[in-house]
């Protein structure tokens, strides 16, 4: 209604102007209104006249003509209200809508507009069906959107609730398996694989607290027990000295495991600076080898060697290098328990690398150790009772091959055959000039 008062009120302003002292209708009113027809067809639909001063009905623009009289009754027209209800003669409930044409303040006529009752309840049905439509759409786009979110966020509680177990050293929990959405499926897999990967580094620990007491604990013993036999009188002469030899020997193990235990921790701090210098890898191997079999004689061992056949540069630290095939070699060593063979095999991996690999004949690494044997303190079953240490030769000498920027890695092991890999970046020619 609103809209077509505003409509009728538009064309009073338009219609009347001034020709020769008379008030005339403006040219292009009808095409003005003609230009509203197609809008008003599809929205409004309101009936239009043209009323003179007397009431007469002087145009219909729209060639529609519910209303059958020649004139609109004065009464109807004159009041102030610019809406009022009528009945047609069929019946029909309308409204009308009309308002002067003012010409020097003189009404010359009015614009009267008849908009039926049942355009208007359709018209309202129809926002009220928008309306309603909106609102379920929102209703349904909201109860997907909760659904969703619960589907996405429970198997997120469930990592919640599983890492607040994990905080308190609980690993038995249990996560959802069948999840849909790839994200939330991969956070979860990654989840559990993490939670088990510390349950085991958790069992390490605990294995290496014991392993380490004891290494620790071991030695101690010893010393306190001969050292206690010798100042007792327990034991004299010679005996008394290999009493003391063996104290000794002890001492300087325990030393050693401690060295170890500094060394590794000061490695981790970066508390250890690596000093790279420029070695002939061949030359170096030699070297490393000839001190190594100087250090450990044995005839039941057999060292064999295999070198590059074109001398290539490599940049090391030859103290961190020594160390890293010294352990190797001590490792291949307890495995053969002094009768078998290990060789020694220098040879290109590659344009940009070298790679040393250090080879046994032992009964190799189980398969349940072999993702293991390069953590912290981390001991086989084979080596628990059989040798002495506390674990970290691996795991050092993986961090010194870093640092040097290369790579130690357990490249084979079966039984009859065991290949560690020492990997070390070439340095090209250009570097070398």
């Amino acid at each position: 209604m609103s809209v077509t008062k505003y409509l009728v009120q538009e064309i009073a302003d338009r219609f009347v102007e001034e020709q020769e002292g008379k008030a005339v209708p403006r040219a292009g009113i009808i095409d003005y209104i003609e230009q509203r027809k197609n809008l008003l067809d599809t929205e409004i639909d309101p009936i239009i006249y043209i009323v003179n001063a007397k009431g007469k009905v002087i145009a219909n623009p729209f060639d529609r003509n519910p209303y059958s009289e020649e004139y609109f009754p004065l009464q109807l027209l004159k009041p102030e209200n610019s809406i009022q209800r009528l009945q047609l003669e069929n019946g029909a409930q309308s409204y009308i809508v009309k308002t002067p044409i003012l010409y020097e303040d003189i009404t010359v006529g009015w614009v009267v507009a008849i908009q039926p009752a049942r355009k208007l309840t359709e018209m309202n049905e129809e926002y009220r069906l928008l309306a309603i439509m909106l609102v379920s759409l929102a209703l349904i786009g909201w109860a997907t959107i909760y659904f969703l979110s619960r589907r996405l966020s429970r198997p997120i509680q469930d990592v919640a609730r599983a890492a607040t177990h994990i905080k308190e050293e609980n690993y038995n929990f249990t996560l959802p398996e069948e999840i849909r959405e790839q994200e939330v499926h991969e956070l979860v897999h990654s989840f559990k694989d993490m939670a088990g990967r510390l349950q085991q580094l958790e069992g390490l620990r605990s294995e290496m607290l014991a392993g380490v007491t004891h290494e620790l604990k071991t030695p101690i013993t010893s010393i306190t027990g001969l050292i206690q036999a010798v100042r007792d009188n327990v034991v004299e002469g010679e005996e008394a000295d290999e009493f003391l030899h063996v104290s000794l020997q002890e001492a300087n193990r325990l030393k050693a495991m401690v060295s170890d235990l500094l060394a590794f921790n000061s490695f981790v701090a970066h508390a250890v600076p690596v000093t790279l210098e420029t070695h002939e890898i061949n030359s170096l191997v030699k070297e490393v080898l000839h001190q190594w079999q100087v250090a450990n004689e044995t005839d039941e061992m057999k060292v064999t060697v295999a070198y590059l056949e074109i001398p290539r540069n490599v940049q090391v630290d030859a103290i961190r290098f020594q160390q890293i095939i010294v352990n190797l070699l001590n490792n291949a060593k307890q495995a053969i328990q002094g009768d078998g063979r290990v060789h020694l095999s220098v040879k290109g991996g590659g344009p940009e690398e070298v790679n040393i690999d250090i080879i046994d004949d032992g009964p190799g690494v189980k398969d349940e150790d072999k993702e293991l044997i390069f953590e912290r303190f981390f001991r086989g079953n084979n080596k628990k009772y059989d040798t002495h240490g506390i674990g970290l030769g691996l795991p050092f000498s993986k961090m010194m091959a870093r640092s040097m920027k290369g790579e130690l890695r357990l490249k084979e092991s079966n039984p009859g055959r065991t290949v560690f890999s020492l990997q070390l970046p070439i340095i090209s020619n250009d570097h070398e000039g």
